[in-house]
């Protein structure tokens, strides 16, 4: 697999291969369902509360007693029938929580990075470096190698501090560092842009462990 290679200035410098134990892999797509699924629960809250008739406020005693006075019978204004009683079954804190083993994990993101470079959707730039901290550099940088204007993911290295700040404010572009990268940002991306050529080594390093 090969990968469109930038100098850091948005130019073309031609082609770069890729380690086919990370860009070259089975594609597993019940795998990356099933990470992608576990992913998005981990981002639930899960904080929604109602209060049931023992939360809410009201008497336990009965409102009036239980015959003459032509009303329906009643045993307390906290029950769910009344306004502002209590819920019945209402939803409680919860956790959505799931896990799975690392080395699954890691045969989804080769399996979704497998997709992209099958895609031709994988660029490189040899290192992208900003002075001071401009939004405009970075996106004038994406204009100049053609990929504005789609759903990218721009992985960082560290010392990239400063192409960080210049980049989390471009719409449409998603900024994460090489130790945060999971399948399913890649699977929600339409390009994959490594912001400095070593990172490709450092992330075949980090598959093979």
């Amino acid at each position: 697999m090969k990968a469109k290679l930038f100098s850091g200035d948005g130019t073309a410098k031609g082609d770069l291969n890729l380690p086919d134990a990370v860009f070259n892999t089975t594609v597993n797509d019940a795998l990356l369902h099933q990470v992608a699924t576990m992913y998005q629960a981990n981002r639930r809250q899960g904080t929604a509360k109602a209060k049931g008739r023992s939360e809410v406020s009201g008497g336990t005693g009965k409102p009036w007693k239980q015959k003459g006075t032509g009303r329906a019978r009643a045993g307390s204004n906290t029950s769910p029938v009344w306004v502002r009683g209590g819920k019945s079954f209402g939803p409680q804190p919860r956790t959505f929580t799931r896990t799975i083993p690392r080395k699954l994990r890691i045969k989804a993101l080769t399996s979704a990075l497998t997709s992209r470079a099958q895609a031709e959707k994988i660029v490189v730039f040899d290192r992208i470096a900003c002075e001071e901290a401009k939004t405009k550099q970075i996106a004038v940088l994406l204009r100049k190698a053609a990929l504005d204007g789609n759903k990218n993911l721009l992985i960082l290295d560290a010392g990239q501090d400063k192409v960080y700040l210049s980049s989390r404010n471009i719409e449409r572009l998603q900024v994460k560092p090489l130790s945060e990268l999971n399948a399913l940002d890649v699977l929600l991306n339409e390009n994959i842009i490594f912001g400095a050529e070593e990172l490709i080594g450092k992330i075949e390093e980090a598959v093979a462990k």
